[in-house]
C-alpha cells in the first residue's frame, strides 16, 4: 500500500513544506525580539544525568505478551472483518473549528512565543465537555517517514473519560457508564483547512475473541508507527499495542459493550480497536515522585532520528510537585514479522536503551531529535503547571545544559502552551505537534491542537 504514488505524495509533501516554510519565516520574523535563558538561568532544569548502571536501568524494562492470534481472528470474523482507518475518516461526524474559528479563551490557551503556525479547536461536545480530556497525540508522520497512510494524512488525538460522567457531558445513560473509557479521535488532515474526526473505542478481546470489554485507563501518551499504536495504560503502569489494520464496527447501537443480542455494541461508538497485546513493566509496580523506583509511564513519543527508530518515554508527573522527572527510550523492532512492535529479546523481555534524569518537574511531554550532521541528541522537555493558570516551559536540554525561550512580554519563560500534553514531531513537514487543555479544572476553555516548526522552536532558543 505504501508504494503506490510514493512519489506523487513526495511531490506534494515538498509542496506542502514550502508552504508551512514560508508561513513559519513570517512567524518567526514576528518573534525576533524572543531572548534566550542558558543553563545558568533561574529554574533551570540543567543538564540531563544519564543512569547507566544496570540496577537502574532494570527497573524500565518491558515484557511483552501479544494476544493469541486465533483469538484476534475470531473477534474479527464475528465482527465482519476490518473495516480500516479510510473508513473510520470517511464516516466522520465531526470537524475541528480553525484558529479563526476558535474562541478567544480557546486561542489564549495556545503558545505565546514561538507562534503556531496550524491551530485547531474541537467540535460541538468535545470542546466543553469537562469529563472527556484530550491527553496525547500522534500522528500518520510518525506511521511513515512520508507522512501519509495510504493517500490519507492523519493525527490521532487520545482521549479519557477522567471522572463520573456529568450532565454537561451530552451523553445519555448512568451516571458513572463512561468513567475511565479511553478512545481515539481518529482526524482527516489531508486538508490543513477543514479537518474532520470521528472517535473510536479501545477495547480488550475477552472469551477467546468471542466478546471484548472496554480500555478504561488515561492516554497519557501514545506513539502510532507503521501499523501499529501504541499507548500508556492501566495508569500508567503498562501499555498496551493496537494494530490499525484491525478497526471493527459494532452493529447494535446501545449503552452496552461487548457482546449483546443481536450483535456488539461499544456504548454507542460505532468503530472499536481491539488490543493485539500489552508491555507490562517488569520491576514491580511503579511509584510517581520517586526517582529511584519503578516510573510510571507519562508521556510517549517517537524518534525517527535514532537507529532504530525508538519509543521515547517520560514518567508520570504528580501534579504541583518540584520531583525531578526521569526520560528514556525503547528500540522499535526492525524484523518483517514484527511492524511497529518494540524490540523483544529472550522470552519476551524489552530493554530501555537509554535513560536519563532531567531535573524538570511536571512533565507533560517529551520528544528526542538528533539534528542531522549532529552528534548530539536534543531533549524536548515540556513542563506544565497543573494548578497556577499559567502558560507551560518548552525546555531543550542535553548533556550539556538547557535552553529555554523568554517570554517578550514579561521576560518569564511561560510561553508555550496552556496545559500542554504529549508531543510529536512530524518529520516530513517539519511540525512540533501538542494539545492544549488536559486538565479537568479548565472548565474545557482552553482545548486546542497546534503545530509549530521545530526550526522555529530552535530559533527561540539559539
Amino acid at each position: 500500500m505504501k508504494q503506490r504514488g510514493r512519489h506523487r505524495r513526495r511531490r506534494r509533501g515538498q509542496a506542502l513544506r514550502a508552504t508551512l516554510a514560508g508561513t513559519a519565516l513570517a512567524l518567526t520574523a514576528a518573534a525576533t525580539l524572543i531572548s534566550t535563558s542558558q543553563a545558568t538561568s533561574s529554574g533551570s532544569p540543567g543538564a540531563l544525568t544519564r543512569l547507566s548502571s544496570s540496577s537502574q536501568t532494570a527497573r524500565f524494562g518491558l515484557q511483552e505478551k501479544l494476544v493469541a492470534p486465533g483469538t484476534l481472528d475470531t473477534l474479527t470474523r464475528r465482527m465482519g472483518g476490518n473495516v480500516g482507518v479510510a473508513a473510520v475518516l470517511d464516516s466522520a461526524d465531526h470537524s475541528m473549528r480553525t484558529e479563526d474559528g476558535c474562541a478567544g479563551s480557546e486561542r489564549a490557551a495556545l503558545p505565546v512565543e514561538p507562534a503556531a503556525t496550524r491551530a485547531y479547536c474541537w467540535d460541538g461536545a468535545d470542546a466543553t465537555a469537562t469529563q472527556w480530556l484530550p491527553r496525547s497525540v500522534t500522528t500518520s508522520g510518525d506511521a511513515y517517514a512520508d507522512g501519509t497512510w495510504g493517500d490519507r494524512r492523519v493525527i490521532l488525538a487520545g482521549w479519557t473519560h477522567e471522572t463520573p460522567q456529568a450532565a454537561d457531558d451530552h451523553r445519555t445513560g448512568g451516571p458513572t457508564r463512561d468513567e475511565g473509557l479511553a478512545r481515539v479521535a481518529f482526524i482527516d488532515a489531508t486538508d490543513p483547512h477543514s479537518l474532520r474526526y470521528r472517535h473510536a473505542l479501545l477495547v480488550v478481546p475477552e472469551d477467546g475473541g468471542k466478546d471484548f470489554e472496554a480500555v478504561r485507563s488515561g492516554l497519557g501518551g501514545m506513539v502510532w508507527y507503521q501499523d501499529k499504536l501504541i499507548v500508556t495504560a492501566r495508569n500508567g503502569t503498562a501499555l498496551l499495542a493496537f494494530d490499525l489494520r484491525r478497526i471493527l464496527e459494532t452493529d447494535v447501537n446501545s449503552a452496552a459493550i461487548g457482546k449483546v443480542g443481536g450483535g456488539y455494541s461499544a456504548d454507542g461508538y460505532r468503530y472499536v480497536l481491539p488490543a493485539i497485546g500489552s508491555y507490562d513493566l517488569t520491576g514491580g509496580t511503579c511509584t510517581t515522585g520517586d526517582d529511584r523506583s519503578v516510573p510510571c509511564f507519562g508521556s510517549l513519543s517517537l524518534d525517527r532520528t535514532s537507529a532504530p527508530d525508538s519509543l521515547v518515554a517520560t514518567e508520570s508527573a504528580t501534579p504541583g510537585s518540584s520531583d525531578r522527572a526521569r526520560v528514556w527510550r525503547y528500540p522499535y523492532s526492525t524484523a518483517t514479522d514484527r511492524t511497529g512492535l518494540l524490540a523483544a529479546g529472550f522470552r519476551g523481555r524489552v530493554a530501555a536503551d537509554e535513560v536519563y534524569v532531567t531535573k524538570a518537574s511536571e512533565v507533560s511531554g517529551v520528544l528526542s531529535h538528533t539534528p542531522s550532521g549532529s552528534g548530539e541528541t536534543d531533549w524536548y522537555v515540556a513542563q506544565s503547571p497543573a494548578s497556577d493558570g499559567k502558560h507551560g516551559t518548552l525546555w531543550r536540554q542535553t548533556d550539556n545544559g538547557a535552553d529555554v525561550a523568554t517570554c517578550t512580554a514579561d521576560q518569564s519563560h511561560a510561553c508555550w502552551g496552556l496545559r500542554t500534553a504529549s508531543l510529536s514531531y512530524w518529520q516530513e513537514t517539519g511540525e512540533l505537534w501538542t494539545l492544549t487543555g488536559t486538565a479537568a479544572d479548565d472548565g474545557a476553555s482552553g482545548r486546542t491542537l497546534y503545530a509549530v516548526p521545530l526550526s522555529a522552536v530552535d530559533s527561540s532558543l539559539d
